[in-house]
């Protein structure tokens, strides 16, 4: 579903060039729950922009659903992020002016989603996220749990086969934090592909498959059986 073969990323600058990704690898298959974590510097925000086709790569080979990104021009890139993909990021991103059915909307209206289907799939994903009666409510009127469950619910409103998470209970309390992990746990358990990057280890230990991203390189710990895995980049097992 998305494969990333020696992936690189190097920032140029005058001076200095920085590798921020260094033979990339990873293969997530449908259905999947991954957390992404790993020092500030490691690579990992880099890695999910990639993913989300935000920023392009240096070298390498990135597939989704067996399109090669790279062939992509900006319009195409654009189409199948737009197709594929769902954000959900730290800061919650709602406009302050819009109630929180309005603030849902405004992405289905860029995408020409007609207003009956617009109207349903709001609907559907503010019960989904359990803020159905609040709909008429503006941003400031809601805790910042709630707030991140409505961005929750616009990505939902797009139906993403992935959703990509930075940081997601970042700026919640631990209590905040928990009831959104369990959404995004019963989103997983419905069928959707989910990676999210954290710094939180009790959130990262719920996900079933965690991968740490350290100097641009890639250590995979797989949870399926047992005792994880340590899986270099080039896919040598090192340690169980």
């Amino acid at each position: 579903m998305l494969e990333m073969n020696n992936i690189s990323k190097v920032y140029q600058s005058d001076m200095v060039q920085t590798h921020a990704l260094r033979e990339f690898n990873l293969s997530v298959n449908e259905g999947e729950f991954i957390a992404v974590t790993g020092p500030s510097g490691s690579g990992k925000t880099t890695f999910l922009n990639i993913a989300g086709m935000l920023e392009p790569y240096t070298g390498g080979q990135y597939l989704l659903d067996g399109t090669d990104v790279g062939k992509l021009n900006d319009n195409a890139l654009a189409e199948l992020r737009n197709q594929k993909i769902g954000f959900i990021f730290q800061g919650f991103n709602l406009i302050p002016d819009l109630n929180l059915y309005e603030n849902i909307e405004v992405p289905l209206r860029y995408r020409g989603i007609k207003s009956n289907e617009r109207k349903r799939r709001i609907e559907e994903c503010l019960e989904q996220v359990g803020l159905a009666a609040r709909a008429k409510h503006l941003p400031q009127q809601l805790s910042g749990g709630q707030q991140q469950r409505v961005a929750i619910a616009r990505a939902l409103a797009g139906k993403p086969r992935f959703l990509l998470a930075d940081e997601p209970t970042g700026n919640l309390d631990s209590l905040m934090a928990r009831q959104v992990m369990e959404l995004l746990e019963q989103i997983n358990r419905d069928g959707a592909t989910i990676i999210m990057v954290t710094h939180d280890p009790d959130l990262a230990r719920r996900a079933p498959r965690n991968i740490q991203v350290v100097d641009g390189q890639l250590a995979d710990f797989s949870l399926y059986q047992g005792a994880p895995e340590i899986i270099t980049h080039s896919g040598q097992v090192v340690g169980a």
